[in-house]
């Protein structure tokens, strides 16, 4: 289970990454067209600054202004790249916290089994011992009812013997049935 988990885990980490590179690469080309955009402006500015014959005619002005349009048009598709790219950031973002989240819980159930596991031979103990307490009285009583069937046997015992010293016509041997201790 920990091991799927942390699978889970290393997989959206990696996605994450993989993510914030290409928004950085992104970023960076960004960058790049700002500052050639930027450098081009400083320079159409100094040639035109100077010079009032290098006024733009209709149709280079219909050139610049199609190629301005072909930039917007690039960098509104660059805009709507960073916002997916954001919006699936976000998304794995909140999948990795719910992983997280997922891991801690998962983590904390491990440990309390775990200290169910450690419990488990302490409460057989505890449960074998209240287990044995009436099986050893009663073995106790068993053996107590034993000792005293034997006292009794041997009295028994002794004055039939004191009979069998009699006249051997009057000798009778009375045979009792032995006793043998059951447990249980």
């Amino acid at each position: 289970m920990n091991a799927t988990v942390n699978a889970l885990a290393n997989a959206s980490e990696d996605i994450t990454a993989d993510l914030q590179k290409e928004i950085n690469l992104l970023k960076v080309d960004l960058e790049q067209k700002d500052l050639l955009v930027q450098q081009l402006s400083e320079e159409l500015f100094r040639l035109v600054k100077g010079n009032t014959a290098f006024l733009p005619n209709a149709e280079a002005h219909e050139h610049h202004s199609e190629e301005m349009r072909c930039l917007a048009e690039k960098l509104a598709m660059v805009e709507n790249q960073l916002i997916l790219s954001q919006a699936l950031i976000q998304d794995r973002d909140r999948e990795a916290l719910e992983l997280r989240h997922t891991i801690q819980e998962m983590g904390d159930r491990n440990r309390m089994l775990e200290q169910v596991v450690q419990e488990l031979p302490n409460i057989y103990r505890t449960k074998f011992a209240e287990r044995i307490v009436p099986i050893k009285q009663k073995i106790e009583a068993l053996q107590k009812e034993n000792r005293q069937l034997h006292i009794e046997l041997q009295s028994l015992s002794f004055r039939l013997s004191g009979r069998t010293r009699r006249p051997a016509a009057a000798q009778q041997r009375l045979e009792l049935p032995r006793v043998i201790p059951a447990l249980g």
